[in-house]
């Protein structure tokens, strides 16, 4: 039992020190470097600021993790189906993954005020913009999960009987699983990042990216560094959070044996 805990503790352990690390070397940076609060501010003064502007920033930070998750289910379903299809019918890959290549190089700010232009200042073209980042990785990790199936299991199952749907849902799906936690992770830590831009261009509510544009033009560098390890949080927890789910779909990656409750 005693072993049992400190394997589960051994990580929060290691975050731990990780973040212990970072303000460390964010307070020696500024001793080192002497420069003044105003430019950089000291994880005292960051924390302070976030202690005191909280009753603000927690309800600006509610519409922020709204934005980004449900962006992020969306982009994320529209990416596993498109891959899906993609994989299944290659007319329908070779067809659109040029255009899917394109929209990527495109910048997302360049993105951003068209969208205003069409849908106006709102939630839809923040949604679409957090979509937009997230369903690529999901997408390009899934298509190469269903590549990377042994053709010789694919006939395997063919000659066994198997129809074109059970070969697709006993074979093809449960490989793409690890390719599309793969995408899931790296979608999460851009997610923020695309709620973000979205406030900042087309913005009818506050939310932590208007606040830190705001913080920015009155000389606020503690509330900007506020906001910032706020969205900093929402990411890393993203990130986190989408790992347990893997770890919870994905057992025989990290044990030999199913799990009791699965037996």
């Amino acid at each position: 039992m005693k072993e049992k805990i400190s394997r589960g503790l051994a990580p929060i352990a290691v975050w731990l020190t990780a973040l212990i690390l970072i303000v460390v070397t964010w307070q020696l940076v500024i001793l080192v470097s002497g420069l003044p609060p105003y430019v950089i501010p000291s994880p005292a003064l960051a924390f302070g600021a976030l202690a005191e502007k909280w009753q603000e920033l927690r309800i600006l930070t509610g519409q922020t993790l709204y934005e980004t998750a449900i962006g992020y289910i969306v982009g994320a379903l529209v990416g596993f189906i498109l891959a899906l299809v993609m994989g299944q019918i290659g007319f329908v890959r070779r067809l659109i993954m040029p255009a899917l290549i394109v929209s990527q190089a495109v910048p997302i700010v360049a993105i951003a005020a068209p969208l205003v232009i069409v849908f106006g200042f709102g939630l839809t073209p923040k949604l679409i913009i957090v979509a937009w980042i997230v369903f690529f990785p999901v997408v390009v990790n899934v298509l190469d999960g269903l590549a990377s199936i042994d053709r010789d299991m694919i006939n395997l199952a063919r000659l066994m009987g198997g129809s074109q749907l059970r070969v697709f849902l006993i074979v093809k799906l449960p490989a793409c699983v690890g390719p599309l936690f793969s995408g899931l992770k790296i979608g999460a830590t851009y997610a923020v990042t695309g709620a973000v831009i979205g406030e900042w261009t087309a913005s009818a509510n506050q939310g932590l990216g208007t606040f830190l544009l705001s913080s920015n033009a009155r000389m606020d560098t503690a509330g900007v560094y506020a906001a910032m390890l706020l969205l900093t949080a929402i990411g890393v927890g993203s990130f986190l959070i989408v790992l347990g789910m893997e770890i919870i779909a994905t057992p025989w990656r990290t044990q030999s044996t199913a799990p009791k409750w699965l037996r």
